[in-house]
């Protein structure tokens, strides 16, 4: 009877450390899962170099439109200073984005992105974007930042506006970043 006790036991425990594992894996599935999806509204990156020698379809303009939002935790404002843009498929835009942060403190911040429809998310590319780092701001500090994006010359004909939504959230690590890092120093999140 405790030698049948000890295998359960055992079973137990191996299932309890596989239950483990996969849910530690699933995070990465999940953003595997969305990059080639599309699924939630994740967009995609791209290189400069390939940008410049795709094809640039003049013949068609796709409406960007630009969502911004803050978080309520975040005392941040935060807005496009264009709130629409008509771009070619295939050519390079850039859209300038103004962030404030209105408290008497340093804070820390991480821009999540999202493209809507979702199936435009496969074709939106961006070659540098704020969202790629958390950003620090100092007490009252006012930052232009900057996205630079193409929408792929093979977006269905179909889609003919798309937006781009941003929200800022606190970094959950906040407090402790900024004590280690100067106000205008950028923290690199892709690593």
């Amino acid at each position: 009877m405790a030698e049948e006790a000890t295998r359960t036991a055992k079973k137990l425990f191996v299932f309890a450390i596989a239950m483990f594992g996969f849910g530690y894996a699933m995070v990465p599935l999940y953003d595997v899962l969305c990059d080639v999806t599309g699924l939630n509204g994740k967009t995609g990156e791209i290189s400069q170099t390939a940008v410049e020698t795709g094809y640039v379809d003049m013949e068609r303009l796709v409406m960007v439109q630009f969502d911004t939002n803050v978080n309520t935790a975040l005392p941040w404002n935060f807005k496009a200073t264009e709130y629409t843009m008509k771009v070619h498929p295939g050519e390079i835009a850039e859209a300038v984005f103004v962030v404030e942060n209105n408290s008497d403190k340093d804070i820390v911040g991480q821009a999540v992105p999202s493209v809507a429809p979702s199936q435009a998310s496969l074709f939106f590319n961006k070659t540098e974007c704020f969202c790629f780092t958390q950003q620090v701001l100092a007490p009252y500090e006012r930052k232009e930042m900057i996205v630079r994006f193409v929408v792929d010359s093979e977006l269905p004909e179909t889609i003919k506006t798309m937006t781009l939504s941003y929200t800022f959230f606190k970094a959950l690590d906040s407090d402790a970043v900024v004590s280690d890092t100067s106000p205008a120093k950028a923290i690199d999140t892709k690593s």
